[in-house]
């Protein structure tokens, strides 16, 4: 991950814990009254994925993270997270260019994520940057736009 557009993303360490948590909160809290229900990377076990090695962080003080886990055969971005003091300056995209090289070091071959589908921002976003739509599903309360991408 020595690539410039990988620069200044790396592992979250038990220290970052709390600013996980708040750019996490301040990049999801304006979808609740949205959505109708709090999204699920805001009652996520922070702690736990920074200490399983599934979350990376860029900026300091901490602007954007992601959470990823790997699967035997995929990478699953389970969040991207930009504080929206840093939107508009090239944090989510050097985010997901990081998710990107990450699944090809660990040899997966697709990355696959869901949106809320009235998070329809990202539904605008995530075909920019070469994902599929593979399906809309409703699971619990939460109504969701799947997606992959393919890294050939």
């Amino acid at each position: 991950m020595d690539d410039q557009e990988n620069e200044g993303v790396r592992p979250a360490r038990a220290a970052d814990v709390p600013a996980v948590r708040a750019v996490t909160d301040a990049a999801y809290r304006p979808y609740i009254e949205r959505i109708g229900v709090v999204p699920r990377p805001m009652e996520a076990d922070h702690g736990a994925d920074v200490a399983a090695g599934r979350v990376f962080v860029t900026g300091d003080p901490v602007v954007g993270l992601v959470v990823v886990e790997a699967f035997a055969d995929h990478l699953f971005l389970g969040s991207v997270a930009v504080h929206p003091a840093a939107h508009g300056t090239g944090v989510g995209r050097r985010l997901l260019r990081f998710v990107e090289t990450h699944a090809r070091e660990l040899g997966l071959g697709e990355i696959r994520l869901y949106t809320n589908a009235m998070m329809w921002e990202n539904r605008r976003i995530y075909p920019k940057y070469g994902y599929e739509l593979v399906e809309r599903r409703v699971d619990g309360p939460y109504d969701r736009i799947h997606y992959r991408k393919p890294l050939g």
